[in-house]
């Protein structure tokens, strides 16, 4: 490598976890910080949980320096289409109804993953180690409301005929999920000040742009629901899985 001189010799493993480590969140505290407690509730944040800590045992242990990125729930194009962003686009735009867990006010914190890979980049550039930063976007919502808050979407941009009277047709809620939290809420507070930026309240417009990719893209999402995707990853052709 030409340039082999010139490069700076800086290694550092970045752990990208999630705010579910922290669990439900209590009714007294408004966010969750760098300090909050880790309560994880379910088996997958119990593992992410675990991760957070194993990397942070390898940096005391073996000196090997790291940061760690707790962040709130991201949406956008090429999400999985069973998430549940993608998942009621997907229900409106085959008229389903959309399933809703519980009574559906578990409140989350939105963050656009452009804005996400943004702040990961611009992280990136900083020789920080051994650091947590807490990632969302200010954008709590319920899941009932994400869902109005869609399908208004759809009605007025897209032409979308939704009936909000009829509630029965449009959404039905089914039982809840096991150990689902009520409700997770980021403090980038810390992470903003390291970086000099803020994420732009554009929720919405993000919201917009993800739904017509969805449009736009249902050969993408009709394969990842065909599974044809498994298929290919077994080196079968024409099969039903």
């Amino acid at each position: 490598m030409k340039n082999k001189k010139n490069l700076k010799k800086f290694i550092r493993i970045h752990h990208i976890s999630t705010d579910e480590v922290y669990g439900d969140l209590n009714k007294k505290k408004e966010k969750f910080c760098e300090n909050s407690a880790y309560r994880p509730s379910s088996p997958y944040s119990a593992t992410k949980a675990a991760s957070d800590h194993l990397v942070r045992s390898w940096g005391r242990t073996y000196k090997i320096p790291y940061l760690i990125t707790n962040c709130s729930n991201n949406y956008g194009s090429y999400q999985f289409p069973e998430k549940f962003i993608p998942h009621i686009i997907l229900c409106i735009l085959s008229n389903k109804k959309i399933p809703i867990y519980g009574n559906g006010k578990q409140v989350r914190d939105w963050i656009f993953v452009e804005d996400h890979v943004d702040i990961l980049m611009k992280l990136m550039k900083k020789e920080l180690t051994n650091e947590t930063f807490n990632i969302g976007a200010n954008n709590e919502i319920s899941n009932i409301n994400l869902v109005k808050k869609i399908c208004i979407i759809f009605k007025k941009n897209f032409n979308k005929n939704i009936n909000f009277k009829k509630k029965k047709s449009l959404y039905s809620y089914v039982p809840d999920r096991p150990g689902h939290d009520v409700k997770y809420a980021i403090d980038s507070s810390k992470i903003e000040k390291v970086l000099k930026y803020k994420i732009k309240d554009k929720f919405s417009e993000n919201l917009k742009e993800t739904i017509l990719w969805y449009i736009n893209n249902e050969k993408w999402w009709k394969y990842i629901l065909n599974k044809k995707y498994q298929l290919k990853r077994l080196g079968k052709k024409n099969e039903k899985i």
